[in-house]
């Protein structure tokens, strides 16, 4: 592991704190300061931001280069995060969803962590430099919900004090940004000559990247969201919610440590299938009861399965695209990705108080299902091609 990756995995570490802390306390805030309805909107407007901000940070990216754009972002989010804890303090709702959106830019230049670790390695060891890079969610599992717990209750009103610790966290992303050196992303000089996204679209394996991309994320987000939700109406603490998060994000991070090697030994699809199935599972567990051992169970193999079919679309992904046209189709892709995250954060509350939390589980197996199929066409692709030359 060079020294980017160790730099870009400590920025992801310092990125993904953040975001847990507020995974584990934004929906418990919104609901304190408005209602439970509109609980995962300060949520949903932090993934939006993320989503608008993705084209703009990679144009400003080309522009500037990466070093510069990832600390402006740290800064940015630092930002976000003080005037998070001031609307808490002075208990205005419509303050503390807005700062999400500065929080969401934050994370949208942390979306370009794992694409300039790849540009930091030779081409054979691209999925081993996105585990990498990845296993900064580590330290954050374990950094974001202890900081939620000793921080929590430590100033008036609660989370004030957890808010401006995370301002301090985003300093130090900035502070390991300015540390790399990042070689410049190349860009197509003939402006003629780039395909166009429809074009690019036509590739099976760069949509099915795309898909699964989406998919994954959508899905871990709207269950990872709706779950403290859920476990409030089952009247489980704060304390229990911060612990299942936490195992939660562990497990996503976790098998960093190996996906990419077991991308490498049995395939990128077949690693991604892998996560489809986790998911699958996860529902499972949430379908048989709403006990602290059913959520911590359901959250981790949601977890691990995340990881397996983000780390896969990501690989697909970058050993699909051109060089010259990686920028255009990263933030394409992460548009996407954040489209379906802000939905699905978006209608998480109001569906699991509607729905209820087993029938939100059950409304996530079809989109799951629907990348299954898309990736079990894409291994047979091969047989079904030579079936039809002979």
């Amino acid at each position: 592991m060079n020294r980017n990756i160790f730099l870009l995995a400590l920025s992801q570490a310092a990125m993904m704190t953040t975001v847990s802390l507020v995974l584990s306390s934004s929906a418990l805030v919104g609901a304190q300061l408005s209602s439970p309805d509109l609980a995962t909107v300060p949520l949903a407007v932090q993934y939006l931001g993320t989503m608008v901000m993705l084209y703009p940070v990679a144009r400003l990216m080309e522009r500037f280069g990466r070093r510069f754009i990832f600390c402006c972002g740290a800064l940015v989010g630092a930002a976000g995060l003080a005037c998070a804890a001031f609307g808490v303090r002075i208990g205005s709702f419509a303050l503390f969803a807005t700062a999400g959106f500065l929080i969401g830019t934050f994370g949208a230049v942390g979306q370009y962590y794992r694409f300039a670790a790849v540009d930091s390695v030779t081409p054979e060891r691209k999925s081993l430099a996105i585990s990498w890079t990845l296993t900064g969610g580590l330290l954050a599992a374990v950094a974001g919900p202890m900081l939620a717990r000793w921080t929590k209750d430590a100033l008036e009103p609660a989370f004030y004090a957890s808010f401006l610790s995370l301002a301090g966290v985003a300093l130090l992303g900035a502070l390991f940004a300015t540390g790399l050196s990042l070689p410049p992303m190349e860009r197509a000089e003939d402006k003629q000559a780039r395909r166009s996204l429809s074009e690019i679209a036509r590739n099976p394996k760069l949509t099915m990247a795309i898909l699964g991309g989406v998919v994954g994320y959508a899905v871990m987000n709207l269950l990872m969201t709706a779950t403290p939700l859920a476990m409030m109406c089952s009247r489980l603490g704060f304390s229990q919610t911060a612990v299942v998060i936490q195992w939660h994000v562990l497990a996503m991070f976790a098998p960093s440590f190996f996906t990419g090697t077991l991308i490498q030994r049995i395939g990128t699809i077949p690693v991604m299938l892998l996560g489809c199935l986790l998911n699958l599972g996860s529902i499972a567990v949430s379908l048989t009861g709403i006990e602290l051992v059913h959520f911590e169970a359901a959250l981790i193999l949601l977890g691990v399965g995340w990881n397996f079919l983000y780390i896969g679309a990501t690989a697909l992904l970058t050993e699909n695209c051109r060089k010259e046209e990686a920028a255009r189709v990263q933030a394409l892709n992460d548009t996407l990705v954040f489209l379906g995250v802000t939905t699905a954060t978006l209608l998480s509350g109001a569906m699991v108080n509607a729905l209820g939390w087993q029938t939100v589980n059950l409304y996530a197996v079809f989109p799951i299902l629907l990348v299954v199929a898309g990736l079990v066409r894409l291994m047979n692709r091969p047989r079904l091609s030579w079936l039809r030359a002979g």
